[in-house]
């Protein structure tokens, strides 16, 4: 178990692109929680709604925080944060911020976004590309059947920055409908006072409508023992209880008649809910002291840690009950429960306390009925923005399967590698061919080059909230990830740096042009090689250490990789970056894959798995490094050392020396075997 958190820890199944992080806000991972929330001005919220004059803001504290804003003529709807909202977080693992104006007609009328640190902006973009990006969700329409994010008027996810864009995209979404359905914008979630249909009383009981919970007498005499006056044992209810919310008219209609439905609502104030209890009995639930000092000290509504009293204002007698089957009540009550603070949709306790006096103090006990509203009653609201994630795996299904095919025949290479390197050409042609594949199909084609960016934003996402969904919505990299962690594990990091990184397959089919062509290999003296080796290792941890510090500075450090100019930009780009990756090119004619040997950090972040490796199926001869090195000349990134053992930590399972020691006719070991016959 530790083995494999530690191999997913640094190779991290991350489907970022590999690009700077443009970072306005928190630097640290940690504070977080800590962190203000974007909070609008009058201008930005006049600009958001589009509205030209005077306007109001006004803060709401509720369980969807965020801003009323309203003009002279009325309502303009509502603004909230997605950080606040939904804590947003990108893939640069920080907080992602945008502040969403939904109007009271279930439109988004804007949005803009206040913070992130998403690493986009080296791949071209702008402030004004993404500024373009958040501002055309005005006029999403929320209440689309389908679900908001389906229809035409959705803005384009941006090209080359199609992960970053698209947490924003579900940001957005998430934030608005909810802000919407929790200011009654879109139903969902609450009461429906529009339906009605006939019931009698068994049925409403039946459903769950309405709730009793019965006492007898002689469960009363013995919670109320010690009492001066006692209660006679009996089965005779002491009290029978019942309750049920009457704002569906399904419910409060059927109860109450439609003329006392009608003024029992229309007596609630806003966002009040009205409740009914009625009993019958020995014991009454409204008692007489309400009559001094205006609470019902026998009944409390409880929901979570709220406990709400009824009181004399908001209390209504019932003389009559319109419903057919009834129980012949005692006492008939409605009341009114607050707005704020109360969720009629969520489960509640009624609660009743009976008590008698003692010759010294007295004695009670509580009987809890618990109440939730029936599903039927409470209204759907429309349906949830598909998750990004989902279409884009449907349109890139053909992608997937391609790089599962590559990942597939790469597996089998290698499980019969001991067959393969045994025939010299059917060796050179797969391998040639593989890396061809790797670099035009998956890499400037599929845009599927993986980056040290994607290692240290995995540990950023561990520290401020994972999620599943927003690394999902990049197919290709999330796929080709999660087959470079299991070959980690299988054979160490040669599986994706000697055969799935495109950077170092345009190295080595560029070193192998060069040697055809008579460009002289430059040996590197295997002291200085070893001690080259330091670069990339330091450049891998000061990466990762400044991230910790600062986000901006570490993914500017992480310019040292080529491989968004090489790869993913296909070389246009600012020309210091061009410049950079053909003087690496250059560099590689003459030493071959000297970037991989030297200065890739995301190359010494998988050899540090490297050394858990399960299987080791390069072969050895005693006489390697001893009697013979001619494998260690071979080696094109220097993994073999003077003595004749294989660096995991440099091999990048060419398996060029496999070849070599297996042939018979290059094998200094296999020439001396057949020349001793004669």
């Amino acid at each position: 178990m530790r083995v494999v958190l530690i191999v997913l820890v640094l190779a991290g199944l991350l489907p970022l692109s590999s690009a700077q992080v443009q970072a306005q806000g928190v630097s640290r991972p940690g504070l977080e929680d800590r962190i203000d929330v974007a909070t609008p001005t009058r201008a930005l919220a006049a600009d958001l709604f589009g509205h030209k004059g005077p306007l109001a803001l006004q803060r709401q504290e509720d369980a969807v925080p965020g801003w009323a804003v309203s003009g002279p003529s009325g309502a303009l709807g509502f603004i909230a944060s997605t950080w606040e909202v939904t804590r947003s977080v990108g893939y640069s693992g920080r907080p992602l911020d945008v502040l969403v104006a939904v109007d009271t007609a279930g439109r988004i009328a804007g949005a803009r976004l206040m913070r992130h640190a998403e690493p986009i902006l080296t791949l071209g973009l702008s402030d004004a590309d993404i500024a373009r990006f958040v501002g055309g969700f005005a006029g999403v329409d929320l209440t689309a059947p389908e679900g908001a994010g389906q229809g035409p008027d959705m803005p384009d996810i941006i090209s080359r920055a199609t992960v970053s864009t698209g947490v924003i995209r579900d940001s957005i979404l998430r934030t608005a409908r909810t802000l919407a359905i929790a200011r009654g914008v879109l139903p969902g979630g609450g009461i429906d006072r529009v339906s009605y249909a006939p019931r009698n009383w068994s049925a409403l009981m039946a459903e769950g409508a309405i709730i009793n919970r019965t006492v007898t007498m002689t469960e009363a005499s013995k919670a109320l023992a010690g009492a001066r006056v006692p209660v006679p044992e009996g089965d005779a209810p002491f009290i029978d209880l019942y309750a049920a919310l009457i704002d569906p008219p399904t419910i409060g209609r059927n109860i109450l008649g439609q003329q006392q439905y009608t003024r029992a609502v229309g007596a609630l104030g806003p966002g009040e809910t009205a409740l009914f209890v009625a009993s019958r009995g020995l014991y009454s639930h409204r008692g007489t002291a309400w009559r001094r000092d205006g609470v019902f000290d026998r009944l409390a509504v409880v929901q979570g840690e709220a406990r709400i009293a009824l009181v004399k204002s908001g209390y209504a007698r019932v003389d009559d009950l319109a419903i057919d089957g009834a129980p012949g009540f005692r006492e008939r009550s409605i009341f009114h429960l607050p707005g704020e603070g109360f969720d009629p949709a969520q489960p509640f306790t009624v609660e009743l306390t009976a008590s008698r006096a003692t010759e010294t103090d007295e004695v009670s006990f509580v009987t809890d009925l618990g109440y939730a509203l029936p599903a039927a009653y409470i209204t759907e609201p429309p349906a949830e923005p598909a998750p990004l994630w989902q279409s884009r795996w449907q349109e890139k299904r053909l992608q997937v399967a391609s790089v599962m095919v590559m990942m597939g025949a790469l597996t089998l290479i290698l499980l019969v590698q001991e067959w393969i390197v045994r025939r010299k050409r059917l060796w050179l042609g797969l391998r040639l061919g593989y890396l061809t594949l790797t670099l035009v199909w998956l890499g400037w084609m599929l845009n599927g080059q993986l980056s040290v960016v994607q290692v240290v934003a995995f540990v950023q996402s561990l520290l401020s909230g994972f999620r599943w969904e927003t690394f999902l919505i990049e197919p290709v990299i999330f796929t080709l990830w999660s087959g470079v962690a299991l070959g980690l594990l299988f054979w160490g990091r040669g599986v994706f740096c000697g055969w799935l990184c495109p950077f170092g397959a345009l190295q080595e089919l560029s070193n192998l042009a060069a040697r055809r062509l008579g460009v002289p290999q430059v040996a590197v003296p295997h002291a200085l090689h070893e001690r080259l080796w330091i670069i990339k290792y330091t450049l891998f941890v000061a990466i990762l250490a400044l991230s910790f510090y600062s986000m901006d500075l570490a993914l500017r450090l992480a310019e040292a990789e080529p491989f968004k100019t090489a790869i993913s930009m296909r070389m246009m780009r600012a020309w210091p970056f061009v410049a950079f990756v053909l003087a690496l090119l250059l560099a590689g004619l003459f030493i071959e894959r000297f970037y991989c040997r030297y200065l890739c950090p995301l190359g010494a972040a998988l050899a540090i798995p490297a050394k858990l490796k399960i299987f080791d199926w390069l072969h050895r001869r005693p006489q390697c490094g001893r009697e013979c090195r001619l494998c260690e000349t071979k080696c094109t990134v220097g993994a073999i050392d003077p003595l004749g053992r294989i660096n995991p930590n440099e091999c990048v399972l060419c398996l060029r020396c496999q070849v070599v020691m297996t042939d018979p006719a290059t094998c200094p070991v296999l020439k001396r075997r057949q020349r001793k016959p004669a």
